[in-house]
Protein backbone atom coordinates (compact mmCIF):
# COMPACT_ATOMS: atom_id res chain seq x y z
CA UNK A 1 0.00 0.00 0.00
CA UNK A 2 1.37 3.47 -0.60
CA UNK A 3 1.58 6.39 1.82
CA UNK A 4 0.33 9.61 0.24
CA UNK A 5 3.32 12.44 -0.02
CA UNK A 6 6.10 9.71 -0.48
CA UNK A 7 8.32 9.96 -3.66
CA UNK A 8 8.84 13.02 -6.03
CA UNK A 9 6.43 15.31 -6.67
CA UNK A 10 6.10 15.38 -10.71
CA UNK A 11 5.34 18.52 -12.34
CA UNK A 12 3.06 18.80 -16.03
CA UNK A 13 5.33 18.99 -19.22
CA UNK A 14 5.67 22.04 -20.80
CA UNK A 15 4.89 21.98 -24.50
CA UNK A 16 7.86 21.59 -26.36
CA UNK A 17 9.22 24.84 -28.67
CA UNK A 18 9.68 22.40 -31.48
CA UNK A 19 5.85 21.01 -31.02
CA UNK A 20 4.56 24.91 -32.18
CA UNK A 21 7.10 25.12 -34.87
CA UNK A 22 6.10 21.94 -36.35
CA UNK A 23 2.98 23.67 -37.36
CA UNK A 24 2.13 25.22 -40.53
CA UNK A 25 1.51 28.93 -40.40
CA UNK A 26 -0.60 29.66 -44.31
CA UNK A 27 1.52 31.00 -46.23
CA UNK A 28 1.33 34.43 -48.32
CA UNK A 29 1.74 33.21 -50.93
CA UNK A 30 -0.59 30.32 -51.07
CA UNK A 31 -4.85 30.90 -52.19
CA UNK A 32 -7.59 28.60 -51.73
CA UNK A 33 -9.96 28.09 -54.65
CA UNK A 34 -13.65 27.49 -52.63
CA UNK A 35 -16.26 25.95 -54.30
CA UNK A 36 -19.99 25.45 -53.66
CA UNK A 37 -20.57 21.98 -54.11
CA UNK A 38 -23.82 21.39 -51.74
CA UNK A 39 -27.26 23.66 -51.69
CA UNK A 40 -28.65 25.82 -49.14
CA UNK A 41 -31.87 25.35 -48.50
CA UNK A 42 -32.71 23.88 -45.51
CA UNK A 43 -29.08 25.39 -43.82
CA UNK A 44 -29.34 27.09 -40.58
CA UNK A 45 -29.01 31.15 -40.89
CA UNK A 46 -25.42 31.08 -39.81
CA UNK A 47 -24.05 28.50 -42.22
CA UNK A 48 -25.62 30.73 -45.15
CA UNK A 49 -24.20 33.79 -43.75
CA UNK A 50 -20.89 32.14 -44.06
CA UNK A 51 -21.53 31.32 -47.32
CA UNK A 52 -22.16 34.58 -48.20
CA UNK A 53 -19.27 36.25 -46.60
CA UNK A 54 -17.18 34.38 -48.96
CA UNK A 55 -18.99 35.50 -51.77
CA UNK A 56 -20.09 31.85 -52.91
CA UNK A 57 -23.94 32.97 -54.35
CA UNK A 58 -25.09 29.56 -56.15
CA UNK A 59 -24.31 26.17 -56.50
CA UNK A 60 -20.89 25.30 -58.17
CA UNK A 61 -20.27 29.02 -58.04
CA UNK A 62 -15.80 29.30 -57.05
CA UNK A 63 -13.80 32.07 -55.47
CA UNK A 64 -10.43 32.48 -54.94
CA UNK A 65 -9.14 33.69 -51.01
CA UNK A 66 -6.30 34.52 -49.68
CA UNK A 67 -5.12 31.23 -47.19
CA UNK A 68 -5.45 33.19 -43.86
CA UNK A 69 -7.08 31.55 -40.62
CA UNK A 70 -10.11 33.82 -40.94
CA UNK A 71 -11.05 31.94 -44.19
CA UNK A 72 -9.94 29.04 -42.58
CA UNK A 73 -12.00 29.03 -40.11
CA UNK A 74 -15.06 30.23 -42.37
CA UNK A 75 -13.92 26.96 -44.26
CA UNK A 76 -14.33 25.02 -41.32
CA UNK A 77 -17.54 26.41 -40.26
CA UNK A 78 -19.25 24.70 -43.69
CA UNK A 79 -16.66 21.77 -45.16
CA UNK A 80 -19.56 19.69 -45.24
CA UNK A 81 -21.12 22.21 -48.42
CA UNK A 82 -17.25 22.81 -49.74
CA UNK A 83 -14.83 21.17 -51.90
CA UNK A 84 -11.50 23.35 -51.04
CA UNK A 85 -8.30 23.25 -53.35
CA UNK A 86 -4.65 25.10 -52.31
CA UNK A 87 -3.27 26.74 -55.13
CA UNK A 88 0.19 27.85 -55.25
CA UNK A 89 1.24 31.22 -56.52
Amino acid sequence: MAVRGEGPKKTPQKAKPEAKASRTKPAEKRMLKVKLVRSLIGRPKNQREVVKGLGLRRVDSEVIRKDCPEIRGMINKIIHLLDVEILEK
